[in-house]
């Protein structure tokens, strides 16, 4: 099953409590999900998908230094196997003002709130614009 993005912008939430783009830092001696999401994206624009990402945003976390890649393939199964949230409940666009902005291969790559591009992507027509989960219900 194929959960990625394509020519798609997640945009910041409404509710924000930002007003241009904050790079997240982490708290304690633990990166929060979004400092790992950050560093992925920031560091590599358009080369990981959805799917990447919240695998890796996961996997990062976990205390699993002697992984081979055969653990790995199989914890990734084993992720996607049961339902994930998908980057529309990312922290970056709830509440660090970074827009989200997928490619036609489903590629993804960070877009500053207060940049041109993300200006740019909200009003065309070739690309979906769909709003980040909000934080509160009201």
């Amino acid at each position: 099953m194929d959960l990625n993005y394509y020519q798609t912008l997640i945009a910041v939430a409404d509710d924000s409590p930002v007003t241009e783009s904050v790079v997240p830092s982490a708290r304690g001696a633990r990166k929060t999900v979004a400092v790992v999401q950050y560093e992925m994206l920031a560091g590599s624009p358009y080369v990981h998908t959805q799917e990447d990402v919240l695998f890796e945003s996961w996997f990062r976390r976990q205390d699993l230094p002697e992984a081979t890649q055969a653990d790995i393939a199989r914890l990734r199964d084993e992720f996607f196997s049961r339902s994930q949230a998908c980057l529309r409940a990312s922290p970056l666009p709830k509440n660090y003002g970074w827009g989200l902005a997928f490619d036609a291969e489903g590629r993804v790559a960070l877009c500053p709130m207060d940049s041109r591009e993300y200006q740019d992507l909200l009003t065309d027509d070739a690309t979906k614009v769909l709003k980040a989960l909000r934080s509160s219900r009201t």
